[in-house]
């Protein structure tokens, strides 16, 4: 019997439930810390007298700390098991959260450098955590924290604003108010801390290491994490203004870019669901990449009466193609550990290549003194979604056995 199934059979119903909830809360502050931020760009440049370059960075640092840190969350994941790990970069969150709104840039930079390195652990463990723990419901357990972590990024997103607005202390009650919840799931996470999982080493004392550089599946699914995540990086980084440009007001096209969002949050719980019964995932893919194609193809060629069409198209094309980058992580492997090694490379890939996309399209912006051209490299890069996904959702293991 696996270590998986072992998990399992060993928690009562409550301690299950209780896990679940622990599940959710940590997927809560997986990217509300992060999405916070992008509204208050403008404030916080005024406010602290910075240039915008270094106020933008406050988006690129977390993801370019993803790109660096996700390759060494299972090797620490190993050593000391995953509910360590995880508990750990909770409250390296927290203290991130705390830094940021009490000072000045220097603070503000340092706590956001602290919840990037947070994040990346959460970000690679967690898709390895559900398997070890929900052997049997993946697809539904991703759902649930997939689902989790994209609403409470929207929410933060789209509340930012006002909570500033709302407060004398201005942006910095707006991003300091997201402690909350990280204190909340620290509490509920103690729960966790008396079934940490002996680490896994073999009889030499070195730490078992899947061989994924060597696994063309595995390049396939870092492939298609680097393509779903450039395309939503960029589009959250430029749809308002390319919007604007299209003769749309700021707040409507702000509005766009929540619905987009909003949007994905009944598929990234539903495909998993869906993806974890199905022998390869190619139908999924088809869908998420004529979506994503034909949303992006209506703003650039269709009528702006039928924004609304094209941005829900994107959104829900943006909830598949998410999901079934998370459900690949323990798809392809087959057990907890092999997930978290595959989920490493495949993120560390990933983000870095998603962090280039909104410098690029916004440089392409630039030269070419239009959006035509970035649409259509975007069009161009929703095809390759499909190719690189057709690729990674066929069925089989990165690894010929278990190691």
């Amino acid at each position: 019997m696996s270590i998986e199934a072992l998990i399992e059979r060993e928690r009562s119903k409550s301690g299950r439930l209780l896990l679940l909830f622990s599940i959710i809360l940590l997927s809560l502050n997986m990217r509300s810390p992060i999405t916070a931020v992008g509204p208050l760009t403008v404030m916080i440049r005024d406010n602290l007298g910075i240039s915008s370059t270094a106020a933008g960075a406050l988006t690129t640092i977390p993801l370019l700390g993803f790109a660096v840190l996700s390759p060494f969350a299972s090797k620490l994941a190993r050593m000391y098991g995953m509910e360590v790990v995880m508990f750990s970069a909770l409250l390296i969150l927290t203290v991130g959260l705390a830094l940021r709104p009490i000072g000045g840039a220097g603070l503000l930079f340092i706590g956001t450098i602290l919840i990037g390195i947070a994040i990346a652990l959460c970000n690679v463990l967690m898709p390895a955590f559900v398997k070890m723990n929900f052997a049997h419901q993946m697809g539904l357990m991703t759902g649930f924290y997939a689902m989790s972590m994209n609403f409470a990024g929207a929410l933060a997103s789209g509340f930012s604003i006002p909570i500033a607005s709302s407060s004398d202390l201005g942006w910095r009650a707006a991003v300091g108010f997201w402690i909350i919840p990280a204190v909340i799931a620290i509490v509920v996470w103690l729960s966790q801390m008396t079934h940490i999982r002996n680490p896994v080493k073999t009889e030499g004392g070195t730490y078992k290491k899947t061989p994924l550089m060597s696994s063309p599946l595995a390049w396939k699914v870092t492939a298609f994490m680097g393509v779903q995540s450039l395309l939503f990086y960029s589009l959250v980084a430029w749809l308002p203004e390319i919007l604007q440009e299209q003769g749309m007001s700021a707040g409507a096209s702000g509005w766009m870019l929540s619905i987009v969002m909003f949007s994905q949050l009944p598929f990234t719980f539903i495909v998993p669901v869906i993806a974890d019964k199905m022998n390869n995932q190619r139908p999924l893919v088809m869908i998420a990449a004529v979506l994503m194609t034909g949303g992006l193809t209506g703003i650039l060629f269709g009528r702006i009466d039928f924004v609304l069409l094209w941005v829900i198209m994107i959104g829900i094309a943006g909830g598949f193609a998410f999901s079934l980058s998370m459900m690949f992580f323990s798809l392809r492997t087959r057990n907890s550990f092999e997930a978290a090694d595959l989920s490493g490379m495949a993120q560390s890939g990933g983000y870095l290549f998603a962090a280039l996309g909104p410098a690029l399209f916004g440089a392409l912006h630039d030269a070419m003194n239009g959006w035509t051209v970035p649409i259509l490299l975007l069009i161009g890069t929703a095809i390759c979604l499909f190719l690189v996904g057709m690729g990674a959702a066929k069925e089989g293991y990165v690894t010929e056995k278990s190691v």
